[in-house]
């Protein structure tokens, strides 16, 4: 039997050199016994492809998206958030105000150089509202901030640019994160100070509002940050804080009483929820039957389904190994127009019914039924390997029933792992819904569309 394996794994490779026909290939015949004879079969099968909605995906994260933004194929794009603060246990303030009165409050939306899509002079407008009820664990992007807020009485608002042209050069060249000019890109909204005394005075007069974060969550559920006026940029925000800003007393080293400034800073963290919401607008050119492309939008925009003639397949592969049965698509160029989108530098394939339990499990791709292909710009292709496993696994369970299976973009986390040899390369830690914007074309022409299936078969 080892015989055979050896014989069937070299005529195996042989097929993958040679290309792929239809024909019954007998292998090694001058070697091996007459009953022992070993074939090996490559069958081309269609695969269709079509536009599917992505009404919501799975987003838990700390990560945010903010503002709105118009692509001329890929339709209107409008995104928003809420978010819970972590609070430490039995939290007060670190001095006493000064006839316990705070000065001001300010939210701060940050995000990274760089970090957004679009035009960064574009004009936006930020608009506050505090949440009125704790949040569900909800993390899906069809989230409805009427449910949560009172969207009646606004408290902050700030009209930005994502490149604040106020900042000069020589402050951003600053690379040392210690020096107490480095800058990092914000938007600074100022809250109503009724907000932060009602805080301050909660601390004093009930302070079991903050005795844990459910407590906490309870007195002071939240913001729901959003955008009113502009369209042309989403910021793809880092990190969301609001300070209090306060004086207090203290002594100077010779006994004089002098005032300090200072501030209590709450942050969105891991530990706390945040819920993102994302609308897609007129897309519904994408849905559209046709036989050339299949679309990829993110976030929660469409993505490409993948039907595999699993029915046809078994019938015709009946009784056969199945070895080897390599995937990929091809990808249009990216529109030229100014501000377009890009494509997304992951995708992963999996099928259509293990999607929500895949994001909800935190689970990585495992090719055998989750695999993972990265965007080569140079062939515009994405591949995804040998699926072999995949097909093999549906067949043996559901033969008679279509493989279906969806691409959808995707955000991979990796860090580097030394292998046997010593090498180092990129593992992946975690892969989540991408939640940048990002669009594709991908070709669905019956030549893109072909799949070979290699199989072999014993002459037993």
């Amino acid at each position: 039997m080892d015989l055979k394996r050896l014989i069937l794994g070299l005529a195996f490779g042989g097929v993958l050199f040679s290309g792929c026909n239809d024909e019954l290939s007998q292998v090694g015949p001058s070697i091996q016994p007459e009953g022992d004879r070993s074939f090996v079969y490559a069958d081309t099968f269609q695969v269709e492809a079509s536009t599917i909605k992505l009404d919501s995906v799975y987003a838990r994260t700390v990560n945010g998206l903010l503002g709105q933004i118009y692509d001329p194929l890929y339709g209107n794009l409008k995104t928003d958030y809420i978010c819970q603060f972590y609070c430490p246990e039995d939290y007060k303030f670190a001095h006493e105000p000064i006839d316990g009165k705070v000065d001001s409050m300010a939210f701060f939306i940050m995000y990274n150089n760089g970090g957004y899509v679009g035009d960064s002079l574009a004009p936006m407008q930020a608009k506050i509202y505090k949440v009125t009820k704790p949040l569900d664990r909800n993390y899906y992007t069809n989230m409805d901030p009427a449910e949560y807020c009172d969207l009646q009485t606004l408290i902050g608002e700030k009209t930005y640019t994502a490149y604040d042209l106020s900042i000069s050069d020589s402050i951003r060249k600053i690379t040392d994160t210690s020096d107490p000019n480095y800058y990092t890109p914000n938007v600074r909204i100022r809250i109503n100070t009724d907000v932060a005394q009602s805080f301050y005075d909660e601390t004093i007069n009930n302070p079991n509002s903050f005795h844990n974060q459910e407590a906490f969550n309870n007195f002071f559920p939240g913001f729901y940050v959003t955008t009113g006026f502009g369209t042309g940029n989403i910021l793809e925000v880092a990190q969301s804080s609001f300070f209090i800003y306060y004086k207090y007393m203290s002594k100077t080293s010779a006994g004089n009483d002098t005032i300090i400034h200072t501030r209590e800073q709450f942050n969105v963290t891991k530990e706390v929820i945040q819920m993102n919401q994302v609308e897609n607008g007129n897309i519904e050119q994408l849905l559209q039957p046709n036989d050339e492309y299949a679309y990829i939008k993110s976030p929660a925009g469409v993505c490409t389904k993948v039907i595999v003639p699993t029915s046809v397949i078994s019938e015709k592969i009946e009784g056969r190994i199945i070895n080897g049965l390599n995937f990929s698509v091809k990808a249009m160029p990216q529109e030229e127009w100014l501000y377009a989108f890009e494509a997304p530098d992951y995708v992963l394939l999996l099928p259509e019914d293990s999607v929500q339990s895949f994001f909800l499990n935190n689970k990585i791709e495992d090719s055998v039924t989750a695999y993972l292909a990265s965007y080569t710009s140079s062939s515009k292709t994405y591949s995804f390997g040998n699926i072999s496993n995949l097909l093999k696994k549906h067949v043996e369970s559901k033969p008679n029933e279509d493989l279906r299976l969806l691409i959808i973009p995707v955000a991979r986390g990796t860090q580097n792992s030394n292998n046997y040899y010593g090498e180092s390369k990129p593992v992946t830690t975690s892969i989540t819904n991408y939640m940048k914007p990002a669009g594709v074309r991908l070709k669905k022409d019956k030549e893109s569309m072909q799949m070979v299936v290699l199989t072999s078969k014993y002459n037993d």
